[in-house]
């Protein structure tokens, strides 16, 4: 069911049974990073967000320090769908070309307007979520607390159920243990 929501989201038909005639929409995607920390600052730990532009869903993210493995992590999350056609518009992080298809990554400053809708994103989970906030007294003290955190605010983002990938090690299953309460 949810992956047949994603398919017909990214036709640009709600209906279920929208068949192969239908036209794609073009994918346009904005990609940034959201810094934290566990335990103190030192001990930093980087949100990264896909966000489509036309339906503002989360589409991809993944959580690891500021590293080439974790914008890798980021790019294994996306759908094939949009791995294969999507537009990607980021900062100018050295990451990005290294993972990105050159002929679909487009780095742009912030005076373009380009990223504003993740910028924007990124800003309400500050508002929301006390533990993103850069000077704040509620912080995870374990890696674990942190992302169980983090997958539950941002679970209602997401078009549908999606690993949260991290580049910290094997993680257990948030998905099941979320059933078992």
């Amino acid at each position: 069911m949810a992956a047949n929501l994603c398919e017909c989201q990214i036709r640009g038909s709600r209906a279920s049974g929208a068949g192969s005639g239908a036209k794609k929409r073009r994918l346009t995607l904005e990609c940034d990073e959201l810094w934290s920390y566990v335990g103190n600052k030192r001990c930093q730990c980087w949100l990264w967000l896909v966000l489509d532009v036309q339906t503002r869903l989360i589409v991809g993210c993944a959580i690891g320090p500021r590293t080439d493995e974790t914008a890798q992590a980021l790019w294994d999350s996306l759908p094939p769908a949009y791995r294969q056609r999507a537009v990607l518009y980021t900062d100018f992080w050295q990451s990005y070309p290294k993972v990105f298809p050159s002929k679909r990554h487009r780095p742009v400053g912030k005076h373009t307007g380009l990223t504003n809708h993740v910028e924007r994103l990124n800003n309400t989970f500050r508002q929301f979520c006390a533990r993103l906030v850069r000077k704040t007294l509620s912080f995870s003290k374990k890696l674990q607390n942190h992302i169980g955190a983090l997958w539950y605010f941002i679970h209602p983002f997401t078009p549908c159920y999606f690993s949260l990938i991290t580049t910290f090690g094997a993680l257990p299953d948030i998905a099941a243990s979320r059933e078992t309460l």
